[in-house]
């Protein structure tokens, strides 16, 4: 369980860095280097990347994988834990209009929605399983 845990955040990571660090003439705006945007998708990413691993966990934990409990607390935390990354980079997304390359972060924010969106089926598989062992 740990070695897929290992290997899910490395995969994870290496999603991360192209957003991070590609950075391509637009328009004359060359983006390199952490821009505001970059760090804003940045910390977008790794909450969202906190709530999937935190989701996935309690998904094991309703399995009966590892410890006790059915996981619906870290369940309903991370159901509100994806909404907030989902909102605050809906907002990223909005407020920075440049595409990707230009150093506003786009890249990430939408990575940043994707893995809130993750953390939220797998925390309502987690509620569905739990609400039917009882």
């Amino acid at each position: 369980m740990k070695m897929k845990l290992v290997l899910f955040v490395l995969i994870c990571s290496f999603l991360l860095v192209p957003a991070i660090a590609s950075a391509e003439a637009t328009n004359g705006n060359v983006g390199y280097g952490l821009t505001p945007g970059r760090l804003w998708a940045t910390t977008d990413a790794g909450l969202g990347l906190i709530s999937a691993i935190l989701a996935g966990l309690s998904l094991a934990r309703s399995a009966g994988r590892f410890g006790g409990g059915g996981g619906r607390r870290g369940a309903s935390a991370a159901m509100v834990v994806g909404l907030i990354v989902i909102a605050y980079a809906g907002v990223h997304v909005t407020l920075f209009p440049g595409g990707p390359g230009t150093g506003d972060g786009r890249v990430g924010a939408i990575f940043a929605i994707v893995l809130g969106l993750l953390s939220i089926i797998l925390a309502g598989v987690t509620l569905i399983r739990s609400r039917r062992a009882g």
